[in-house]
């Protein structure tokens, strides 16, 4: 099977992830339930996992790292903790329903949803500067889209809200691994990311980079101050009720290893020479709009397209048919469609990784000049 979905999962992952699954599996107990060996070296492995995400991201100290399911549950309790009732709050098109349906939840909460046209970062940060001078409480933005890899300029809109005092959260969930991601730097009040993307680790893993305390989403033990009936004050626990998924953490932390031997720049530059290439096979298929750009700055290796006449599930189901896993339809993320003008029909999105090849692209490629025969 070629496997173009990892805007998904990233499906294929390094052989030490698994290792130390099954390792974790076989050999740990749970972090503070317990003085024994097991219980000790579950307890490491999360600090070092802590650690390990602290240095990667920019966090100034590894108890600011919040371990969660995945990015959504890390985007909840960020947004439960910075969004009030009554408060206006500045999001760009571009967002994933894992933040849109969260703001929804919450009564009285005025959403401003800034619309602005794909791989325009000018564009965009000029319409930023005019909304934020009407008065907003909190900004939410992805750093890349999911449908098409747009890189939005997230550092100077974090700059814009720092200087006027505005609670920055950001969603890295397609930018985790591949993109640089400092937290202090940025003066984010959350970073939110999946482990199971472009961070290798296993699926209902993920990571919430806290430049603040938080408000619990979650309720229970957390192996500390056993007698409070309240969740405590202090990070991790804060925000870690119940047992962890200390397996899925190993795995992690091995994804992690992996991303820093390899370097995310370099896993940057290899997924979006191989969108650059699907980019222009497509371009020479009959009826196919293809949505990319050619510089680097503004798209990552993610990639959508859209064929003339035909239904985008019906091209996705001719794809799967001959071993080919792509994601098509409207991607979990309705604003962005509406942003790019594709809310009538969707997009077949290709997404790489580390461990795809030119001659999988090439492969795909031919597999679906056969559409036009089928």
């Amino acid at each position: 099977m070629i496997y173009f979905d990892s805007a998904a999962t990233t499906m294929q992952k390094p052989r030490e992830v698994s290792r130390a699954v099954s390792e974790a599996i076989d050999h740990m107990a749970s972090i503070g339930r317990g003085d024994s060996k097991a219980s000790q070296s579950a307890a490491d492995l999360l600090f070092n996992c802590r650690q390990a995400a602290a240095d990667l991201f920019g966090v100034p100290s590894p108890e600011q790292v919040v371990f969660t399911f995945n990015a959504t549950h890390g985007l909840n309790i960020a947004i439960k903790s910075l969004v009030k009732s009554g408060h206006s709050v500045l999001i760009s098109g571009y967002e994933h329903n894992a933040v849109s349906r969260p703001l929804a939840s919450i009564p009285g909460v005025q959403v401003r949803i800034l619309n602005t046209p794909l791989f325009q970062p000018e564009v965009f940060l000029e319409q930023m500067r005019n909304e934020l001078e009407q008065g907003v409480d909190v900004v939410i933005c992805n750093h890349v889209s999911n449908v098409f890899g747009y890189i939005l300029p997230v550092e100077e809109v974090a700059s814009l809200c720092y200087d006027r005092g505005i609670p920055f959260l950001l969603d890295a969930s397609q930018s985790a691994g591949t993109l640089p991601i400092h937290l202090e730097r940025m003066h984010a009040a959350f970073v939110a990311m999946p482990g199971h993307k472009g961070l290798y680790g296993p699926q209902g893993t993920g990571l919430l980079l806290c430049g603040e305390v938080g408000e619990p989403l979650l309720y229970g033990g957390t192996g500390s101050l056993s007698f409070q009936r309240d969740m405590p004050d202090f990070l991790p626990d804060r925000l870690e009720a119940g047992t962890h998924n200390v397996a899925g953490i190993a795995g992690l932390l091995q994804g992690m290893a992996f991303v820093r031997k390899k370097g995310q720049a370099n896993i940057l530059r290899h997924e979006q020479s191989l969108k650059q290439m699907a980019a222009k096979g497509l371009r020479e298929l009959p009826g196919v709009e293809v949505f990319s750009s050619p510089d680097p700055k503004v798209q990552s290796g993610v990639l959508s397209f859209r064929i003339r006449g035909h239904d985008c599930e019906e091209v996705g189901a001719y794809l799967s048919r001959h071993q080919v896993a792509i994601r098509s339809g409207f991607h979990c993320a309705p604003l962005a469609h509406q942003s790019a003008g594709t809310a009538e029909t969707g997009t077949v999105r290709l997404s790489f990784s580390a461990f795809n090849t030119q001659q999988q692209v090439t492969r795909f490629l031919q597999i679906l000049r056969g559409f036009y025969l089928s």
